[in-house]
């Protein structure tokens, strides 16, 4: 795959894995109290996001060593399977309102 194919295909991926997310809303309720600058929010919000990637490439290169990437793939699906659960199950536990 072409470096630009590829930087595209990460894009997208990762944009589109980050709309809506908890980081978003986050970063959209500290927007909304209006008690620091947009610009603030953005730098702060911003390089939050690049340190979490670097630690992500890090500890993915540093994984792929000893897992393979279909493991690391089927690891990384039950984790989001079992926190989506667990989201689910305290969302219905909670009293409604």
């Amino acid at each position: 795959m072409q470096s630009s194919s590829l930087f595209f295909t990460i894009f997208a991926t990762v944009f589109l894995a980050e709309l809506g997310d908890k980081t978003q809303l986050a970063t959209m309720t500290f927007a909304a109290h209006g008690q620091a600058s947009p610009w603030t929010i953005f730098l702060a919000s911003s390089l939050a996001l690049v340190a979490t990637s670097a630690l992500g490439v890090l500890a993915g290169g540093w994984l792929a060593r000893y897992i393979s990437p279909r493991h690391l793939t089927l690891v990384a699906g039950i984790a989001f399977i079992a926190i989506g659960a667990w989201t689910l199950i305290g969302a219905l536990r909670a009293p409604s309102a």
